[in-house]
Parts: C-alpha cells; sequence; structure tokens
C-alpha cells in the first residue's frame, strides 16, 4: 500500500478494509438475532460513523462525551455503562441515553428511579469471577481479585431486580469464542435464573469476531440458544473487532543514530500516539519490516519524547532507513485516537480516510490551538 502523499504522522482508515469487518459482524447479527453496537472507548472517528451505522445497531458509552458523540452522530441505539455516575453528568444523560448500566445495587437504588421514570430500559452489570486474560493482562481483567467492575453472586440481590430489565456481563479482552462459551457456562450457573422474565442480556465486549479463525458459527449458535432459552434481546458490543485491521499510522524518520543497536527516531511516539504499546505491551505490525534479525537491516523504532521507554520494538527492514523513510504501522485503528495525548508538546497524528477508490482525504488536522486549549 502507498502511503507516500500523506502528511506525517498520519492515522488512515481503510474503508475498505472496514467494510469487511463490518459486513462479518452484521452477517453474525442478521443470523444470530443479536443486536451489535460499536463500543466508542475503543474507536470514536465519528466521520465514518455513516458508514458503521449501516451494518451496527448502535453505540455503546462509558459516559457523558461518549454517549453525547454516539446520539449526536450515530443512528441508532445509546448505551452507557459507568463504574459510578457523578450526578450532574447522569442528570444530563437522561434524555441521551437508551439503555443505562449500573455497576452496583447502590447505583441502583441511587439513579433507577430517575432513569425509569425517563423511560429508560437499565440493567445490572455482573461479575461472574471467571477470569479468561492470559497472564500479564491483569489490567484487562474485570475478574481479577478485587475488581471494582460488576456485581458479585454473592453482593447480588434478587429482592432489588423490580424494574430491572437486563444484565450485563464484559469480561473479555481481544479473545476468542472459546473464552466467552467458558464464562458463560459460569455466569449461567450463578446468574441464569434471573434472566428469565428479563428482556436483554448484553454480553460486552472484546469478542475477536472478525479475527481469522475467530469460531464464529459458534457464537451465532450461542446467541440463538441464549435467546430461546431466556426470551431475551442478546447485545454484542465489541470495539476492536469492528476495526482490527483496518488503520494504520503513518510515521516519517527524523534521524537514524547507533548506540549498540541502530536507532530511527519517528515523528511518531509510543507515548503519545499509541500508548497500548507501553500499557498492554503491544508489539504494533510494520509494513514490510520483519523480526529482530530477519531482514538486512535491525532498528530500534523510538519516538520524538523525553521518555527514554519512548521506544515501539526492534524491527529489521531490507533496505537501510534514512532521514525521510515511511515507517507504516498497521491495526493503528483501535485504542490510539482514543488515547492520544500531547505529552511534550507533541503534535497530535492528521486523521484521514482511505476511500474505496483508493483516494485519501484528511478529515481532521491538529495544531498548537490543541494543545494549549486542553491546559489553563
Amino acid at each position: 500500500m502507498d502511503f507516500s502523499s500523506l502528511p506525517t504522522p498520519c492515522f488512515v482508515v481503510d474503508e475498505t478494509l472496514l467494510t469487511r469487518n463490518l459486513a462479518i459482524l452484521k452477517d453474525v447479527a442478521d443470523r444470530s438475532g443479536a443486536k451489535i453496537l460499536l463500543a466508542q472507548k475503543a474507536f470514536s472517528m465519528f466521520s465514518l460513523y455513516p458508514l458503521i451505522s449501516r451494518y451496527l445497531s448502535g453505540t455503546t458509552a462509558s459516559g457523558l462525551h461518549e454517549a453525547r458523540l454516539g446520539r449526536e452522530e450515530f443512528p441508532g441505539e445509546v448505551h452507557v455503562f459507568s463504574p459510578a455516575y457523578p450526578p450532574q453528568e447522569f442528570k444530563a444523560l437522561l434524555p441521551i441515553a437508551d439503555h443505562f448500566v449500573f455497576n452496583s445495587f447502590a447505583q441502583w437504588e441511587k439513579y433507577g428511579a430517575a432513569a425509569r421514570a425517563a423511560g429508560k430500559s437499565c440493567g445490572i452489570r455482573i461479575n461472574p469471577e471467571c477470569s479468561t486474560q492470559e497472564d500479564g493482562h491483569a489490567i484487562y481483567d474485570p475478574c481479577a481479585p478485587g475488581s471494582r467492575l460488576g456485581v458479585t453472586e454473592r453482593a447480588f440481590r434478587p429482592d432489588l431486580l423490580g424494574g430491572v430489565d437486563g444484565l450485563h456481563m464484559h469480561t473479555l479482552c481481544e479473545q476468542g469464542f472459546d473464552a466467552l462459551s467458558e464464562t458463560l457456562a459460569v455466569f449461567e450457573a450463578k446468574f441464569g435464573k434471573y434472566l428469565h422474565g428479563m428482556q436483554w442480556l448484553n454480553l460486552g465486549g472484546g469478542h475477536h469476531i472478525t479475527k481469522e479463525g475467530y469460531d464464529r458459527e459458534g457464537l451465532v449458535a450461542c446467541v440463538r440458544r441464549l435467546r430461546e432459552t431466556y426470551g431475551v434481546e442478546v447485545y454484542l458490543e465489541p470495539g476492536e473487532a469492528v476495526v482490527l485491521n483496518t488503520g494504520f499510522l503513518v510515521s516519517s524518520v527524523l534521524e537514524t543514530m547507533q548506540n549498540g543497536i541502530n536507532i530511527a527516531i519517528l515523528d511518531a511516539s509510543a507515548a503519545c500516539h499509541m500508548p497500548d504499546v507501553l500499557e498492554m505491551p503491544y508489539r504494533p505490525p510494520v509494513l514490510d519490516a520483519g523480526e529482530p534479525g530477519e531482514k538486512a537491516h535491525t532498528y530500534r523504532l523510538t519516538g520524538g519524547t523525553c521518555l527514554a521507554g519512548d521506544v515501539v520494538g526492534d524491527y529489521s527492514f531490507d533496505q537501510p532507513l534514512r532521514e525521510g523513510s515511511r515507517v507504516v504501522f498497521g491495526d493503528m485503528a483501535l485504542y490510539t485516537m482514543v488515547k492520544t495525548n500531547t505529552f511534550n508538546g507533541m503534535n497530535l497524528p492528521s486523521i484521514a480516510i482511505r476511500h474505496t477508490d483508493g483516494t485519501d482525504e484528511i478529515v481532521r488536522t491538529f495544531g498548537y490551538g490543541d494543545f494549549k486549549t486542553r491546559l489553563s
């Protein structure tokens, strides 16, 4: 793929690749009867919402601003969950959200009456205490010991279920159907009896539905079984699956140096532009690059901030990198634009769409004003 005409750094989302993912999700929804929502916490590039909304049923939000964005830019349902709603924010959410999910029965007792009076559908988030995360990913495990997310079996209050329309369970992170199946078995054993008579079950996000090898037939059969067994609407709210492998971050080499290893300093930063690289940690693919030593020239790709650990990783290339060389990172749509920051005054990458006809459209650029106006 040719990215030579774009400014750097620049996020690019490919419409053709995105549409492929959306078609897979719509097929799953059509065959299973599930409603699939976009989790905006992973991807909030609203210039693409008109396209995405043709395939998905709505959006999910983690608070007021995401919910408002979904209501303004995405036709369909707006679902919101917060570990604890600030009172003024909850009041502002009432005319915006369709579904409220409460993290505890205390939150339900505090806000449920107002939500019901406003005609909203209400649910309780469940913690089935079934961890399926790989070692090292505890930061993404809502079922970890001491988790603040969701109601456990011992804290569950059947006496307070009057007016509760559904249960919400989100325990996965970029996982396959096997993890969902394992967790559902525990969830149903503990909480399934409460679903009878409810309106919906939300299975949350983290489902890698569009990843090659995902057992989509298993998911379709599972959703059908849940709908038939409990008489509920089933929701899925993937984030990464919507935009998996659809985005790129195009960067340029500013300088190369040598300190026991070849080093390339880029105009893109792990700390500022792809923080999951440091948080998860995560090693993004680089177009036309190999593992260290696989190709003739190995470089450590680094950012331009003062953080010593602003390092993406070591990659090898067929040709030496020089000032001005393009380095293109793949799978850069999810959890990137929503997490970028201006540490060190680093400029935010431009945002572009590669249309199905191959043309590129720059939909947003950033500058000093974006840095200054978020400070005081």
